[in-house]
């Protein structure tokens, strides 16, 4: 067994985006800020409406998936293929953009919590124009994983537990995405293999928690992206308080990646046609 450890630490900033959501944004917040497969991590939270009320306005994508998860809060999706959906508390929205999409994302609520988070995922070049579509995925759906210490919400990529291995609501996918919640109660530590093909990072939003490893234990910084060491397996522990943490992996494409705001190519030629085609009204054609 090889322990990871934290080999970077990235703390989120606070910035807006769509009509002046306040976020928080770790990977992603300059674009040589990145660790690939991942574009961008935005942690979202407030109980000011007008932190979030404006939402995020009909806008394009090309290139990449965007995964939204709702802890807190009720945001309706609606795009140009004619879905809708409604994304609640505990819910996940998965979106390929592919070629292209053009959607918006408003919050259903005029007060009260709002939180969650927003990652995108590169495509690789051969996947970067195929069909958008996206999955709405309900609470129930995700599997809960009981581990030593606490639980697990499996949202995406497989886990081995105990000897058994659980699959997320999402399975699949050139980069083998691992997206995970992680709660743990205080004092409690859980241990978890992550497969060492993937590069990854752990996010932590609530209460207090350390990694430990064979260089010691570290204590993980919050809203901030922790990036991973290579290693087979993890081994987290809660502070007091106990500990919220997401856990991001996913096998690294190796492509350049040239971004041009919500469109994410290979090359300067593919955005410029990507931006000649978002002009004359062929994006999702």
């Amino acid at each position: 067994m090889s322990l990871r450890a934290v080999k970077q630490t990235i703390p989120a900033l606070e910035t807006s985006d769509g009509a002046g959501v306040r976020i928080k944004r770790s990977i992603g917040q300059h674009q040589n800020i990145r660790l690939d497969p991942f574009l961008m991590l935005d942690e979202f939270g407030s109980d000011q409406p007008q932190d979030y009320i404006a939402g995020f306005p009909s806008h394009p994508h090309r290139g990449f998936e965007t995964v939204t998860y709702m802890i807190e809060g009720h945001m309706l999706h609606e795009d140009h293929l004619g879905n809708r959906g409604n994304l609640k508390n505990g819910g996940v929205q998965w979106m390929t953009a592919g070629r292209g999409i053009v959607h918006s994302e408003m919050p259903q609520q005029e007060s009260g919590q709002m939180r969650g988070f927003q990652l995108w995922l590169n495509l690789p070049a051969a996947e970067k124009m195929k069909p958008a579509g996206y999955r709405d995925i309900q609470p129930e759906d995700i599997p809960a994983i009981t581990v030593d210490g606490g639980l697990v919400k499996l949202i995406a990529g497989t886990v081995t537990v105990d000897g058994q291995e659980h699959q997320g609501a999402v399975s699949g996918g050139s980069t083998r995405p691992l997206y995970a919640d992680i709660h743990l109660a205080p004092g409690k530590e859980a241990l978890l293999p992550v497969n060492p093909e993937l590069d990854g990072m752990l996010y932590l939003y609530a209460g207090d928690a350390s990694l430990v490893s064979d260089k010691g234990t570290q204590a993980l910084q919050a809203s901030a992206a922790s990036v991973l060491s290579a290693g087979d397996s993890i081994r987290i522990g809660a502070g007091e308080n106990g500990a919220r943490l997401l856990l991001i992996a996913g096998k690294p494409i190796g492509e350049p990646v040239v971004q041009y705001g919500p469109f994410v190519m290979n090359s300067r030629e593919e955005i410029e046609q990507t931006l000649r085609d978002y002009r004359d009204g062929r994006l999702t054609a």
